[in-house]
């Protein structure tokens, strides 16, 4: 789901603050006095005066409902939407049945939907609370210029809380971009010294270890020698090994890891995320080998496929895992040197599995990596 899905008032973890999301819509309920005060000037009397204080109880606590239902940034809550829709009908059938001041209530309701619909969803509700004032004020024979005001009321404060709502998904969509950004360059830090650890330390180990055993065959006349030589180069053979583990540790990428990853950054980019696993949880080095292959096809997919949509698809069935990553973009392959995908297939290729890419059948690019389960470490 995109950003433009985002709640307006957030707290942190992308868990919506629901006092300031309540304090953001409360903003509306100063047009329930005008409603309130028909009922206490006697205008409104009887058994109509009855339904009426009934009718604007309900509306009230079913606004309440809606604004504080349990709800993320990506995923409305269970009755959201069921109690948007029994908030809308009070309004609408409030405003038919009494009409002249009631027809705040339509008004009212438009603020609701600004803060809870997607913009082109809360203008179709805008709209439609347009025809409601329209049609409530002439069946209860209102004032001409009071249904204009009604109306223009709505379509500004629709439009105005829209605006106010998109700002603030925009401003979270910068913070999570930039956390992002933060992610991605400690992540390539920590790549960069782990190539360069390995390459100083583990070619000077090396060729220690090539002297070493040299020195040892020069000085099999005496055992001394010898035996200090063999303690040397046991040493940097010991040395070499914690090195490439060091630089395992630090390159390795888990695979649920990388998939949460994949997820945020696609999110991020405006391309909607759509992950099935199954048959997992893999071996270590096939869940970091196609760890590392869902980092290096999903940022190709955000740098060069401008796409809309990336299906990332895992399956392990004892035999070989199968990494496919399928996007609706442009189906371009990545003409930059430095893309990773050459890189991840000499990776591949050095444990005995299989790369493939190039457009997909039906239109974008695809990505498809297949590794036996009996793969070695890499050197």
């Amino acid at each position: 789901m995109s950003f433009a899905d985002k709640l307006t008032f957030g707290g942190a973890d992308g868990v919506p603050n629901r006092r300031r999301r309540l304090f953001g819509v409360s903003i509306g309920l100063v047009y329930v006095l005008f409603p309130i005060s028909s009922l206490l000037s006697g205008q409104v009397t009887g058994v109509k005066a009855v339904w009426g204080a009934l009718s604007i109880v309900a509306f009230l606590v079913s606004y309440i409902a809606t604004t504080l239902s349990p709800r993320t940034f990506y995923e409305r809550g269970r009755w959201t939407y069921q109690l948007l829709g029994v908030t809308t009908a009070i309004a609408v059938v409030s405003a038919l049945v009494f009409g002249d001041t009631w027809l705040t209530l339509p008004v009212f309701t438009v603020v609701l939907y600004s803060f809870t619909l997607q913009p082109r969803g809360a203008l179709v509700g805008m709209v439609g609370m347009l025809a409601a004032v329209i049609a409530a004020g002439l069946l209860s024979a209102s004032e001409p210029g009071e249904i204009v005001i009604f109306g223009v009321q709505v379509v500004t404060l629709g439009l105005l809380f829209i605006g106010v709502r998109n700002t603030r998904v925009l401003a979270q969509q910068l913070r999570d971009a930039q956390g992002e950004v933060a992610r991605l360059a400690a992540a390539d830090e920590r790549l960069r010294i782990a190539r360069d650890l390995h390459d100083l330390l583990g070619h000077s180990l090396s060729l220690i270890v090539l002297k070493s055993e040299l020195a040892g065959r020069l000085a099999e006349d005496s055992p001394t020698v010898l035996r200090e030589v063999r303690d040397i180069e046991s040493v940097a053979r010991q040395a070499l090994v914690e090195v490439r583990e060091a630089v395992t540790g630090y390159r390795q990428r888990s695979l649920p890891e990388e998939l949460d990853n994949a997820r945020a950054v696609l999110r991020a980019a405006g391309v909607e995320p759509h992950v099935k696993v199954s048959g997992t949880p893999l071996p270590d080095l096939l869940d970091g080998l196609l760890g590392w292959a869902v980092r290096e096809g999903v940022t190709n997919v955000v740098r060069h496929a401008g796409a809309k949509r990336c299906e990332i698809e895992v399956t392990y069935d004892g035999k070989a895992a199968t990494l496919e990553i399928m996007d609706d973009g442009r189906g371009a392959e990545p003409r930059q040197p430095g893309s990773g995908l050459s890189g991840l297939s000499e990776r591949v290729l050095g444990a005995g599995g299989s790369v493939t890419a190039g457009r997909a059948p039906k239109g974008g690019f695809a990505l498809k990596v297949r590794v036996p389960a009996c793969v070695e470490a890499p050197a």
